[in-house]
């Protein structure tokens, strides 16, 4: 789903493209995480998930792999797989910047914020910049945004104002911190916005995007999929050779460039296909589940026997 609320067709991505045996073997190190994107990736372009890939991601727990859904999504966002949540619950949403454990109802335990005036500071260069702009602010409770955005159709309740107001200190709701702004132009490829965006603005903050519209994701300066995985993956004795990733977009380039294997949905974007190791089939086959499948039984066959 993109940031807008509309979901993506599957005609709005690169054509699949043959998967290549000799980039799709798993790591040769035995495998302790699987770090998953979901829209794109896990998800099949319906926004559903298929037994097939339930039934693997329950195999790879019981084979004592853990599992994080690492996304771009806000913890609002993560009924399509809550439901689907066994031993694991971890999940890095809104590109790093939040922690959540689904097994609580989306509670937050970790929050990487961008401030409230470094946001503003980013508000005004891409005004000055990029003249058409509209903004929407994220916080760990809901999303607010300018009256030319994109209306988000999922968030009904969300405050409609300047973001300016939305960011000013003397809001009532300043307290809550800002996990994402995001940046919408009509006008601009998406490309060339973000390449503009880090121009302008790129030493404030991160930026990124998923969406094949204009659409850019800005998050604390050094916040990432890659940089919060990381740190968990450090908290539980993880290296990052044990851990295997799923990508589709930009925004999962620098957890796939991170991870010890990665592997890019056969729809995934070129950026996504140029930093990967290994490659998997399309999300509507079911590409992360086969992966996932070849991985638990290699690790079954490399079991000591009693």
């Amino acid at each position: 789903m993109r940031e807008d609320g509309r979901v993506t067709s599957a005609t709005e991505r690169p054509e699949p493209q043959t998967p290549d045996s000799d980039r799709s073997a798993p790591s040769p190190r035995r495998v302790r995480l699987i770090a998953t994107d979901l829209d794109g990736t896990l998800l099949r372009d319906d926004k559903s998930v298929s037994d097939r890939t339930v039934a693997a991601l329950a195999a790879a727990e019981r084979a004592g792999i853990e599992v994080f859904f690492v996304t771009g999504r806000p913890a609002r966002w993560m009924d399509v797989v809550s439901d689907h949540v066994h031993g694991h619950g971890l999940a890095i949403c809104a590109n790093g910047a939040a922690v959540v454990d689904l097994h609580r109802e989306g509670l937050v335990l970790e929050v990487r914020p961008l401030e409230r005036a470094t946001a503003l500071t980013v508000v005004r260069a891409l005004r000055s910049a990029a003249p058409g702009v509209s903004f929407a602010v994220e916080t760990v409770n809901g999303i607010h945004y300018e009256p030319e955005y994109p209306p988000f159709h999922l968030d009904p309740g969300a405050d409609v104002a300047a973001a300016e107001k939305l960011l000013s200190p003397e809001r009532e709701a300043a307290d809550l911190p800002v996990i994402k702004l995001l940046a919408h132009h009509p006008g601009l490829g998406p490309d060339e916005f973000l390449t503009l965006a880090r121009s302008v603005a790129g030493g404030h903050a991160s930026f990124t995007r998923s969406s094949p519209t204009a659409l850019l994701e800005i998050s604390g300066p050094g916040v990432s999929k890659a940089s919060t995985l990381e740190r968990c993956c450090a908290q539980r004795g993880i290296t990052r050779e044990e851990v295997v990733a799923f990508g589709d977009m930009p925004n999962d380039v620098e957890m796939l460039t991170w991870a010890g294997t990665s592997y890019a949905m056969a729809n995934a974007h070129p950026d996504v296909l140029a930093a990967t190791s290994a490659r998997t089939v399309a999300n509507n086959e079911d590409g992360v589940a086969v992966v996932i499948e070849q991985i638990v039984a290699a690790q079954q066959d490399d079991a000591p026997r009693g």
